[in-house]
Order: structure tokens, then sequence, then C-alpha cells
């Protein structure tokens, strides 16, 4: 019975193992530049429904929180079901290799969201940069196992949430500070998957 443990845990080193080493297949460029067209819709409608957003900042966070739920929730389904067409055997360890990735950054952004709010209001304009910079690094933890292109995309949302930084106040909070940083990021993402997957058939 002992030999069957270990043969058990080396059977599951090695898929883990295999895991670490096998580029992620498992996000769809569609599903990907369509949520970029959702952040391009979520700040049109900010555009409209809410010209001061300093006034109505729990406006301004349903709009978006509701933007990025959606968008995380089309990813993850995307995820899950393109990864068992392709990584077959391994989807389970590249699923949560993938998720583990990007959770901390994730994690840090609720946590500051919810920090920046209840103690340092004033303060607020600061989230579309921080999310920004934060999403940027969630890339950068996840590069070592997507396309090497894909640093570039870290890097624009580094780029973009330090813009906002810098611009500062109510500018920051504009519908353009986040429409145009995650519409054309994830329209960035979605193009570098396409042109440097060996599966593009796969999303035909």
């Amino acid at each position: 019975m002992n030999d069957l443990y270990k043969a058990l845990g080396d059977i599951s080193s090695i898929r883990k193992q295999l895991a670490n080493t096998t580029e992620f297949r498992g996000y769809g460029p569609a599903t990907l530049a369509a949520t970029g067209v959702l952040a391009g819709l979520a700040a049109g409608a900010q555009a409209l429904w809410l010209p001061k957003p300093t006034t109505h900042m729990s406006v301004y966070l349903g709009i978006w929180v509701s933007t990025a739920v959606l968008s995380a929730g089309l990813t993850g389904m995307q995820m899950y079901t393109r990864s068992r067409r392709i990584h077959s055997a391994l989807s389970n360890e590249m699923l949560r290799m993938a998720v583990e990735q990007f959770v901390p950054a994730a994690a840090a952004g609720l946590l500051l969201t919810v920090v920046l709010l209840r103690y340092v209001a004033p303060s607020g304009w600061m989230l579309p940069g921080m999310w920004q910079v934060l999403f940027g690094l969630g890339i950068f933890s996840s590069c070592r196992f997507l396309p090497r292109p894909m640093i570039a995309a870290g890097a624009w949302y580094v780029l973009t949430g330090l813009s906002c930084l810098a611009i500062g106040g109510s500018q920051a909070l504009s519908p353009w500070a986040m429409g145009i940083p995650y519409g054309v990021g994830q329209l960035l993402v979605s193009a570098i998957l396409l042109f440097t997957s060996t599966e593009n058939e796969d999303e035909a």
C-alpha cells in the first residue's frame, strides 16, 4: 500500500512539474478582446450617466466593479472550457497555476479599495491608477507560463496606472482613464495571444 501511495505521489509531482513548464493556452483571444470592448462600454456608460464621479463614488465603483466581475466571469468560463480541450489531463493543474498567479494582485486590489474608501475617502481618485498597476503586476506574475511578448501588456498597465496617478484629482476618475487603458490593454493581450499561439485553429 505504501508503494501505491508513493507512486501516486510521484505521478502528482510529475503532473505539477509538467504544468509548471507548459505554456498556458486557456486564455481565449476573442474573449479577452470582448472584455476590452466591455471596458469601452463601461466608460461610455460612465460618461453618459456620471459626469461628476467624485460626488458619487458608489456609482463609479458599481460601474467598474460590475464590469470587472463580468469580465472575470467570461474569462473564467473560457479558461475552464478551453483548458479542458487543449490541456486535457493537465487542465486542473494548469487552471490552478493560472489562478494562483493572479489571485494576489486581485486580492490586493480589493483590499486596497476597501481601505482607501473606508479610511482615506478623499484619496479615492487614486483607485484607477492603483488598479491598473496591480493588474499589470498580475500579468507580470503570469508571464512565466504565457508568451514572452505578454510582458508588453504588463508594462502597458503599469505605465497607464502611473500616468493616472500622475494626473491626480478628479481627472483620474475620468471614464477614459479606465476605458482607454483597459480597452486598449485587453485588445493588446488578445492580439499577443492570437499571433503567438500555436492553437489558433482552436479559437476558430
